[in-house]
């Protein structure tokens, strides 16, 4: 596929991007600034990848995935008007609010992702992933034990994102409607809480039965 990294020069951009490109997709690296965006493509030292601005990776690509800050999720997504219709867009954004991070704190829409639905309209599907893996990880060629839950309100669409999550080397999950997608930005908080008071690093989800 033909994927748009919305805000790419990040670490979990860069990480989703090298992995996705070592599955053989074409990753787009989308950023405000052109120069950062251009950058971070040619580090990534592959051939199938550019980088642009985000909303022309948006109207290049055939999926997006955003993984800006929330701080800076509602100017991106709007930056980039409706590039998106008829497209799938993977959420990855977590409401951490600085200087609390460890404590859960939800936008009034319920969820990060119910935000971004409202904001890019009914046009696009929103698909919510990734929020609890470790983008430095992302970033090595190390095995990822850690779940991925897949939250959207269209099945297809939630199945093709879990596919991207095994392109990358990850285990993701079916994890219901995208208002779910709460369950999982909360979550990351809980993980930034657990790595401090008991001195770990990247921990994450693991989902285990019968």
């Amino acid at each position: 596929m033909k994927i748009a990294i919305l805000g790419g020069t990040g670490s979990l951009g860069k990480g989703l991007a090298s992995r996705w490109i070592k599955a053989g997709h074409d990753v787009l690296i989308g950023s405000r600034d052109l120069e950062k965006a251009q950058e971070s493509a040619k580090g990534l030292n592959l051939s199938n990848s550019s980088g642009m601005l985000n909303q022309e990776a948006a109207k290049s690509c055939e999926l997006a995935c955003l993984t800006v800050p929330f701080a800076h999720q509602e100017n991106t997504l709007k930056s980039i008007g409706n590039a998106l219709d008829n497209k799938i867009m993977i959420d990855a954004t977590v409401p951490l609010m600085p200087p609390k991070v460890m404590r859960v704190q939800l936008p009034q829409e319920g969820s990060a992702a119910l935000k971004a639905q409202s904001i890019l309209g009914e046009k696009t599907i929103v698909v919510s992933a990734f929020q609890n893996i470790s983008a430095e990880l992302l970033q090595t060629d190390a095995d990822i034990e850690c779940d991925v839950l897949v939250a959207g309100d269209f099945i297809d669409a939630r199945s093709t994102v879990i596919s991207l999550a095994e392109d990358a080397g990850l285990t993701a999950w079916h994890a219901g409607p995208l208002c779910n997608s709460a369950a999982a930005e909360a979550l990351t908080s809980i993980l930034i809480a657990i790595n401090k008071k008991h001195s770990l690093a990247h921990s994450g989800i693991k989902i285990t039965g019968h």
